[in-house]
């Protein structure tokens, strides 16, 4: 009698929450700020072609757009989460936690995380992984085996050939995964080959991992918040600092802004998707299934989104920054979202 009275409640309680779910008719998207653009781009086409009304999307960052899809299932929580990161261990058991049991995980494409500046500069930049390491971090090794607070007031502290300028740079809060695919693909890339930081990851990686990862905070890195705009705005008030974002960002705003060198790269759509651009990064969305025959649209939606005219090479977000996947890469990828192929662990 207790496992039929069980068995009732859970299915009376997945019949309330189908039902409540059809209160809302807009799909509700949230997520990173880099992704943002290309989902909004495909939310203006879909609405266009299918006369739907167009889904709400949100820049909350990878890790806020995470916390609220895996919050729950129903009307009160997202379809659709964007990622400049993979999902992590710890989001998928909260996620189960809070009953979002069957995702679908898709790569969508490629962004390269890039280093500007406005315009208005007119300095020729070109950057090592060390020389932004040394600019950004909170401690450096004081070559005696321990380490001290970042002394590096200037470029030119780091190099004399850097600019004699004060360091300002202005990028992403730890919310974002633009700050999570930073760390991982410059700061811990320019910080490992440093005096001693070989036998410190052996004797303590805890510790290892803390140098390496550590934002400063005394004032030459600023948090920006998720509105990349703003740092646009505030590269143009300082010519002389530097912003970090998405490439797809720039490249929307190349009017405005510039790209500085990272090893003698550019970054270019050309040099993301050859490899040759030092920090690049794949870009997901992530589909909650229990909502696909609930919310009215998503199924269109998502067709859209994988379709040839939206992820293909001469498709309308390649023309906004996106690098696409290779032609059997992304038509696996079609076939998975199409499919409603659950993420496994």
């Amino acid at each position: 009698m207790k496992k039929l009275l069980g068995s009732c409640a859970v299915a009376a309680l997945i019949v309330a929450s189908a039902t409540t779910a059809y209160a809302r008719d807009q799909i509700k998207i949230v997520g990173s700020s880099t992704v943002f653009p290309y989902t909004q781009a495909v939310s203006e086409e879909f609405s266009k072609k299918s006369g739907k009304a167009a889904p709400v999307v949100e820049s909350t960052g990878t890790g806020g757009g995470f916390k609220a899809f895996c919050a729950g299932v129903g009307e009160d929580f997202p379809d659709i989460t964007g990622a400049s990161r993979a999902i992590k261990k710890s989001e998928i058991e909260l996620c189960a936690k809070n009953g979002v049991t069957d995702i679908t995980e898709a790569l969508i494409g490629y962004d390269g995380l890039s280093i500007a500046v406005s315009r208005k500069n007119t300095l020729d930049w070109d950057l090592t992984k060390e020389q932004i390491f040394k600019a950004l971090a909170a401690e450096l090794p004081d070559g005696k085996g321990g380490f001290i607070a970042n002394p590096n007031k200037k470029w030119s502290d780091i190099d004399a050939k850097l600019p004699n300028e004060n360091i300002t740079a202005f990028g992403p809060p730890p919310t974002s995964g633009t700050r999570d695919a930073f760390v991982e693909l410059v700061m811990v890339e320019g910080c490992k080959d440093l005096p001693g930081m070989a036998d410190l990851k052996k004797s303590d990686e805890k510790k290892y991992t803390d140098v390496c990862s550590r934002m400063r905070q005394d004032g030459p890195f600023v948090e920006a918040g998720e509105n990349d705009n703003l740092i646009v705005q505030r590269l143009e008030a300082d010519p002389m600092s530097v912003g970090i974002f998405g490439y797809s960002f720039l490249y929307e705003n190349e009017d405005k802004l510039k790209d500085i060198k990272i090893n003698g790269v550019a970054a270019k759509f050309e040099t993301i998707a050859d490899g040759s651009y030092p920090v690049s990064r794949p870009l997901f969305i992530y589909i909650k299934n229990a909502h696909r025959d609930v919310i009215p649209g998503i199924k269109e939606f998502l067709t859209e989104y994988m379709s040839e005219a939206a992820l293909g090479p001469d498709g309308y977000l390649a023309e906004r920054g996106l690098t696409p996947l290779k032609d059997d890469v992304r038509k696996k990828v079609a076939e998975e979202v199409l499919s409603a192929k659950k993420l496994t662990n």
